[in-house]
């Protein structure tokens, strides 16, 4: 019997990080396990960047859908269409099931009568809402309430979202299932010595340094890395990959730190390679996709307690509080090269984070998708 699945790919062409990597790299793991008969629509307001939908593998069951833009009135359609105007067109097309991967359903899906599923990767617009503008927490405050009016079943991606879901939106664990974030297997593959040096010149980057990937907010915390670095080794440097905000102003300057933005997808897993360490000094995540991403480069890692990090780096990594400069100077010396437990610490790591791989991400949700359509 053939299946039709529609997928919310605003962010699948659009973001090159975080939730554009979730949605790319879920929908590929699918493409590679879906048998035949399952179809697979991806819904975008618009057809976005050609690098980030060209990443999508190639596959005669696998369509991208986007609302018509010939008018005036069309265009103006295009910018409310996934909130208000895209059930309808998932009536149309035949869609029997459609995941919301960004947090967001449509209004009016239920009344189609197709089952939804959303993933939401974190509520931090209420749990922490100091970290966005009053207006945009509102917003994401009100779709966080509709999106479960439509939902039928619901994704976190880690228990500490789980248990926010569960606080914020009264809802009963039964309708929750947790289904980690998978990883690109491209960051398990160790780059090769004529791309190492091509980046570590591209960037300029030393010989010696920590490394953290991420937007560079105040969420994010890396001011406290910043802050350990004077006491840390001489030639220990760190490197904070990422968009930066006006949070920046608020970082210690140091020739020891080397923030780069705009670095490609083409070139992360290379600088992964060439890091000592990776640090993650934020106060609280919904999952942490880039300290499994170091972890699978085989790096050790540093990271904060307090949101759900135990959860995506394991036992065998290291948790300081989010406001303990010494600490975490002290957690990043232990895990350097030379040092006692180091590769160890690296073994056990990679052995944890097979729980990400993702074929087996990809199973657990079809499996998901099947049992919501009684199959």
């Amino acid at each position: 019997m053939k299946l039709t699945i529609g997928f919310d790919a605003k962010r699948v062409v659009s973001n090159a990080t975080g939730l554009g990597s979730y949605g790319r790299t879920l929908v590929n793991d699918l493409i590679r396990v879906a048998d035949a008969d399952v179809d697979m629509l991806l819904y975008a307001p618009t057809s976005g960047r050609d690098d980030l939908r060209g990443q999508i593998l190639q596959n005669e069951h696998v369509d991208f859908r986007y609302p018509e833009r010939s008018t005036l009135k069309s265009k103006l359609r295009a910018l409310t269409w996934r909130t208000f105007g895209l059930a309808s067109d998932l009536k149309r097309d035949g869609v029997q099931l459609y995941h919301g991967l960004s947090g967001e359903l449509p209004i009016g899906l239920r009344k189609t009568g197709i089952p939804g599923l959303v993933t939401i990767h974190d509520l931090i617009f209420l749990r922490h809402p100091e970290y966005y503008p009053w207006v945009d927490a509102k917003l994401y405050a009100w779709k966080f309430r509709q999106t479960l009016k439509e939902a039928d079943r619901i994704i976190a991606i880690s228990q500490r979202t789980k248990a926010d879901i569960m606080e914020f939106g009264d809802i009963p664990p039964e309708r929750i299932s947790v289904v980690y974030q998978s990883y690109n297997p491209r960051f398990s593959a160790a780059p090769s010595a004529e791309a190492q040096a091509a980046v570590r010149q591209r960037y300029g980057l030393p010989g010696h340094f920590v490394l953290n990937v991420g937007t560079i907010e105040r969420r994010k915390n890396l001011r406290l890395a910043a802050e350990a670095l004077p006491l840390l080794p001489a030639d220990v440097h760190l490197v904070a990959v990422g968009r930066q905000t006006e949070y920046v102003r608020e970082i210690p300057e140091s020739p020891r730190l080397h923030m780069l933005s705009g670095v490609p997808d083409s070139d992360l897993a290379a600088i992964y390679s060439l890091a000592d360490a990776f640090v993650y000094p934020s106060r609280y995540e919904g999952f942490g996709i880039p300290i499994i991403e170091a972890i699978a480069a085989g790096l050790p890692v540093v990271a904060c307690k307090g949101s759900c990090l135990e959860e995506a780096g394991g036992p065998a990594s290291l948790y300081v509080d989010p406001d303990d400069v010494a600490g975490l100077a002290e957690a990043i010396r232990e895990v350097l090269p030379g040092s006692a437990d180091r590769e160890q610490r690296i073994h056990q790591s990679r052995q944890y984070i097979k729980r990400f791989e993702g074929l087996d991400v990809a199973g657990q949700m079809m499996s998901i998708y099947l049992q919501m359509l009684g199959k």
